[in-house]
């Protein structure tokens, strides 16, 4: 099994003493957020969880505990990119703190481990294509040497980025901005040695140098763990998602980043309500268990193909 922690809020920054807890006692407990009384208990020893995926924008909160997930395979989908307290509000200083962590960060667990991504991409009068590649070529400049590669992608339009839209001119970019960003982005990561992919695209940036990536990368997971993987595309995500297949572990309304293109928050209302539900000792994020509530047993097993092993 895979463990996305999580496409759904930021555990590493703000529910890292949660997620060990969980680690610890060896299983967590995950809502089915289509049907909310239906609860799946997912079992979380090293012998079935094959890697961790962690997304965050400030992993800072869980690097004093890597050492404790010593047992587990694992790596960062970090996210930096050049927007201001405006669309970022809750996000420290990038200059100051988050790109010293980010190369704290890769220098203890490794470059192949910390992934850069710069996305979405959205251009309005303020952070314009000159303004994004100001800021990407600065942040590869100073992640040169602390990752392997670059993951972007181009804003869209779900339902809670339409609302903020008006107010913060948020739009889809057109095809013809795209191409020479992307084209311009992908010259940047050349010159700094990185791999730059996209992120669930459907326009074909290959041709410019971008290669469609999977942020559940199955390549990327099978050099770390030195053995194959059984298992395909993960059926819950977009079809232009190329992402393995794994297990969400996260709540939607609960990440208090407060980014205005965030599609896993529905209000700020939903979050506050939520997040007052928290308990470091909870099997559930920002939740309890209540009368009407079924708790399932989830199937999880390694993927790993024992017949096809290599040196890592």
């Amino acid at each position: 099994m895979i463990l996305s922690a999580s496409r759904r809020t930021d555990i590493p920054n703000y529910y890292a003493e949660w997620f060990m807890g969980r680690i610890r006692e060896g299983f967590c407990y995950v809502r089915n957020p289509m049907n909310p009384h239906q609860i799946s208990r997912i079992h979380l020893s090293p012998q079935v969880v094959d890697c961790i995926v962690f997304w965050t924008k400030n992993p800072a909160g869980i690097m004093k505990y890597l050492e404790e997930l010593r047992d587990y395979t694992y790596y960062f989908q970090f996210t930096l990119t050049g927007y201001g307290r405006d669309i970022e509000p809750n996000l420290p200083d990038k200059r100051r703190e988050l790109i010293p962590t980010f190369q704290e960060l890769s220098k203890g667990i490794g470059k192949e481990r910390v992934i850069w991504r710069y996305d979405p991409i959205f251009l309005n009068e303020k952070y314009t294509a000159d303004y994004h590649l100001k800021a990407f070529g600065e942040i590869a400049d100073k992640l040169a040497g602390y990752t392997e590669r670059v993951v972007v992608s181009f804003v869209d339009m779900y339902g809670k980025i339409r609302r903020n839209a008006a107010a913060y001119s948020i739009r889809e970019t057109a095809e013809g901005d795209m191409i020479r960003l992307a084209g311009e982005m992908a010259r940047i990561a050349a010159d700094h040695h990185l791999l730059i992919e996209s992120c669930a695209e459907l326009t074909d940036l290959e041709g410019l140098g971008i290669r469609h990536g999977s942020c559940i990368d199955q390549g990327l997971i099978e050099r770390l763990l030195g053995c194959k993987l059984i298992g395909g595309k993960d059926k819950n995500q977009r079809k232009v998602c190329g992402c393995f297949e794994s297990v969400e572990v996260g709540t939607y309304n609960t990440c208090l980043n407060g980014c205005k293109y965030c599609y896993a928050n529905f209000s700020d209302e939903k979050v506050e309500e939520k997040v007052k539900l928290y308990r470091v000792d909870s099997p559930l994020l920002c939740g309890e268990v209540g009368f009407e509530d079924k708790i399932t047993d989830r199937a999880v097993k390694s993927l790993k193909d024992g017949q096809i092993c290599f040196e890592s």
